[in-house]
């Protein structure tokens, strides 16, 4: 047999060319192998998002949040609703506030130190660092953990946030998960707080979980504004420095954080904070809460804070939409989307719509449907494709321009992202039966 340097060139070159392919096949599998490392798997992923985001900006530029396209509010029309999904939305009634809690003698203010730590979560800096778009699910596992949950945020994000390509967890979500998967606790939220409720909730010996403003690194696209939304696990403060103390699944934890900076970050989510607690101490909460414990007197006075602050600095965006958003929450809509105009003729954050949603439905229900197409567009095409509440509000401005076919589409589109989305299976049965 001859040596293989004797060999003709065509069969020696046969034989490099084999030994390649060998060689590639064997650095393929293995590289398989490495890709199903958690760690390595969260790397890769969010490398390539944000190189395939990129690119996409370059070939379709992000814009800013669309303005509204009647530029003075008082011109707006005001519609009645014609489409009715739950009751008779043509009509708006004025909230009545009837206090679900009432203090007694005995449930008397938490007594508030000038500093308090309580015990951080274990914290591991290899699975609670949070995976891609996975700050919501990656925080409640540090805060489930400080009651003894096993759990982490994979756990959680399989539930609530199944597809990776899911921007964003509501508040809604993680208290879902909570009161459905843990067994041994409950989880409310409130909106409208401020730095001396952190501080009561806290004494109170509950942690507390808030959303809030973050700015990133850097740019996810050209013209980024950087500006994000993200959750923290508050654990502790010191008035003397003026800090609190915060688990960030992004930055660490423990970190120092000072009041001031806080509540300005705070303020863009309707200072939205969740309380994850054991049923026994609900009395030690509502001490720490007072009359907000009450979900509608915590509305009107959420209401009121946002509508005092737009008096004092009527060019900041964040106060307008925190005014729409609690005018939502009483189905005053036509003063919700007017607030929502204001917000947006000054200026919104491009990403705003990942987080927050309450702009569909103001104007769903005042029937501004080329508004909401616009909203929804921005969403799904520039800033966060694979939301399932633009989905399901673009399906609903289909629904309202009469294309049942292609709201129903979109409704599916939702699914997908989400396969338990309950309003999106509901907007299907109520379209198929209309």
């Amino acid at each position: 047999m001859q040596h293989p340097e004797y060999l003709p060139y065509s069969r020696k070159k046969k034989a490099i060319l084999r030994r390649f392919i060998l060689v590639m096949l064997v650095l393929f599998a293995a590289g398989l192998l490495i890709y199903q490392i958690p760690r390595v798997k969260r790397l890769v992923n969010y490398r390539l998002d944000i190189a395939l985001t990129y690119l996409q900006k370059v070939v379709d530029p992000v814009s800013n949040l669309p303005t509204p396209s009647v530029k003075n509010a008082s011109e707006m029309p005001l519609p009645a609703v014609s489409v009715t999904l739950e009751g008779d939305a043509g009509a708006t009634p004025e909230p009545t506030i009837t206090p679900m809690f009432t203090p007694t003698p005995t449930l008397v203010p938490t007594p508030i130190p000038a500093q308090l730590q309580l015990a951080p979560p274990a914290y591991d800096a290899v699975r609670d660092k949070q995976d891609l778009n996975n700050c919501g699910p990656a925080t409640l596992a540090l805060y489930l953990r400080y009651f003894g949950w096993k759990g982490d945020q994979y756990d959680i994000s399989k539930l609530i946030k199944p597809s990776p390509d899911d921007r964003n967890v509501n508040v809604e979500e993680l208290v879902y998960f909570v009161r459905t998967k843990t067994g041994w606790l409950n989880a409310d939220y409130r909106v409208g707080g401020n730095i001396e409720t952190l501080k009561r909730i806290i004494s109170a010996g509950i942690p507390v979980m808030i959303e809030t403003t973050y700015e990133t690194d850097r740019d996810g696209w050209p013209n980024d504004g950087r500006w994000a939304g993200h959750y923290l696990l508050v654990t502790g403060f010191d008035d003397a420095a003026r800090v609190f103390t915060v688990h960030d699944t992004e930055k660490g934890p423990n970190q120092r954080m000072d009041y001031d900076k806080l509540a300005e970050d705070w303020q863009s989510f309707n200072y939205v904070y969740i309380m994850v607690y054991l049923p026994e101490n609900v009395d030690n909460l509502k001490r720490a809460i007072g009359e907000n414990w009450d979900v509608e007197t915590n509305r009107q006075n959420a209401l009121e804070l946002a509508q005092a602050e737009a008096e004092a600095d009527p060019n900041n965006p964040f106060t307008w939409f925190n005014i729409g958003s609690n005018q939502v929450y009483f189905e005053r809509y036509q003063e919700a989307a007017a607030a929502y105009d204001t917000a947006r003729l000054i200026g919104l954050p491009q990403r705003m719509l990942r987080y927050q949603f309450g702009p569909y439905i103001a104007y769903f229900w005042t029937q501004q449907t080329d508004e909401l197409i616009a909203l929804t567009n921005h969403a799904l095409k520039q800033v966060s494709r694979t939301s399932e509440e633009a989905m399901l509000w673009r399906g609903w401005a289909e629904y309202r321009l009469g294309n049942k076919e292609q709201a129903i589409s979109y409704y599916r589109a939702a699914l997908l992202v989400r396969p338990d989305y309950e309003d999106a299976l509901w907007a299907i049965d109520f379209v198929n039966a209309n």
